[in-house]
C-alpha cells in the first residue's frame, strides 16, 4: 500500500485529505509542520508528500527543498497562496505540482495518481493473489510457469481490485482509477470488463473471485 505524507498546520485540512485518501486506498501519515515532516521522512517509507507552504518551524518551500535533496518522491503543494510569484517559488523549490485552496478533493486524487505514475510507483510491486501473480512491470499475469497477457484495461482493473482485496469499489471509483477522470463513456464499461475477467479466471483454478455488491460495486476476494 502506498503511503502519503500530509503536511499542514490546519487539522481540518489534514482530516479532509485523510478521509479521501484512505477511502481511495492510500495509507496516510500526518505532520503539523515541516520539522515534524522531516522527522517522519527519516523513519517511514513515504511515496508522496502533500505540503502546505505557510507552516511554523520549517515552511513548505524549505521542506520541499529538503525532500528534493534527500528523497526521490513526488511533492504536491496545497496552499492558499495563489499568486504567480508564489507558484514560481514553489517550483523553484522543487515541487512537482501545485494546487490552490480551496480545492476539490477529487482533483487532488487524480493529480496524485498522475504523479505516482510519473514516478513509476504504482507499478513497482508484484501483486500476489490466489494462485496468480500480477506483474505491473511487464503487464503480465503469471500463472505457475505461464504468463498471460490481458487487454490493458482488463489488466489495470484486475490489478486495482487485487491490490486491495475485500475492499469495495464503486463503478465511479473504478472509472476514475482505471479509465481516468476524463472518460466520457458509460459506467457499464466496468460491468463488461468484470464479465470478461470472470470468464478468464475461476475461483477453483485461480483462487479468487470478483463479487458484485448489489447497487454498490465490486470487490475481489481470495478463496484459497
Amino acid at each position: 500500500m502506498l503511503t502519503i505524507l500530509i503536511v499542514d498546520d490546519d487539522p481540518h485540512i489534514r482530516e479532509l485529505l485523510r478521509f479521501y485518501l484512505q477511502r481511495d486506498g492510500y495509507k496516510t501519515i500526518e505532520a503539523g509542520d515541516g520539522k515534524e515532516a522531516l522527522d517522519i521522512l527519516e523513519e517511514e517509507k513515504i511515496h508522496l508528500a502533500l505540503v502546505d507552504i505557510m507552516m511554523p518551524h520549517v515552511n513548505g518551500y524549505e521542506l520541499c527543498k529538503d525532500i528534493r535533496s534527500y528523497y526521490d518522491i513526488p511533492v504536491m503543494m496545497i496552499t492558499a497562496k495563489g499568486e504567480i510569484t508564489d507558484k514560481e517559488m514553489a517550483y523553484d523549490a522543487g515541487t512537482d505540482d501545485y494546487i490552490v485552496k480551496p480545492f476539490e478533493p477529487k482533483e487532488v486524487l487524480f493529480r496524485i495518481k498522475a504523479l505516482l505514475r510519473r514516478f513509476q510507483m504504482i507499478n513497482e510491486d508484484k501483486i500476489h493473489i490466489g494462485h496468480i501473480v500480477i506483474n505491473r512491470h511487464n503487464y503480465e499475469v503469471e500463472i505457475g510457469n505461464k504468463a498471460m497477457v490481458l487487454p490493458l484495461k482488463e489488466f489495470e482493473l484486475l490489478a486495482q481490485l487485487a491490490n486491495y482485496p475485500n475492499r469495495l469499489f464503486t463503478r465511479e471509483q473504478l472509472i476514475d482509477l482505471v479509465w481516468g477522470h476524463d472518460f466520457t463513456g458509460s459506467d457499464r464499461t466496468v460491468d463488461v470488463h468484470i464479465k470478461r475477467l470472470r470468464e478468464r479466471f475461476s475461483s477453483e483454478e485461480h483462487g479468487f473471485t470478483i463479487k458484485t455488491v448489489r447497487g454498490l460495486g465490486y470487490k475481489l476476494e481470495q478463496t484459497k
